[in-house]
């Protein structure tokens, strides 16, 4: 059982396991074929509302941490969270993001969420 969170300008590995692209919006200059993309629950990722407060003058990453687990509550994005934590159990998955900070992302809370 093992998550991890990775860009997805990286190229895919062979032990990436399922891979799953946790942002709302394709990323820039990535083909789909070179992404090789297994999922993209598009419910999982912060709303337009959020990505801006947080990258706005206000945000920080802790304010944005408790408003996306909020979001996260929501039925379908709940649902969504499960069948990932599902996955999680199965085998490998990796979360791929465009995020320059991988690490102080949606992408890191999610991986928090799915390792609980």
């Amino acid at each position: 059982m093992s998550v991890c969170v990775r860009r997805i300008y990286e190229p895919p590995e062979a032990d990436d396991g399922l891979r799953v692209l946790v942002d709302r919006l394709w990323p820039r200059g990535v083909s789909k074929d070179a992404a090789r993309v297994d999922e993209w629950p598009k419910a999982l990722t912060p709303s337009n509302e959020l990505r801006t407060w947080f990258h706005g003058p206000e945000g920080s990453f802790e304010g944005f941490r408790h408003r996306y687990e909020t979001e996260l509550a929501a039925p379908e994005a709940a649902g969504l969270l499960d069948g990932l934590r599902e996955s999680v159990r199965e085998g490998r998955v990796t979360l791929l993001t465009a995020s320059r900070t991988p690490e102080q992302s949606h992408a890191s809370v999610l991986a928090e969420l799915v390792r609980d």
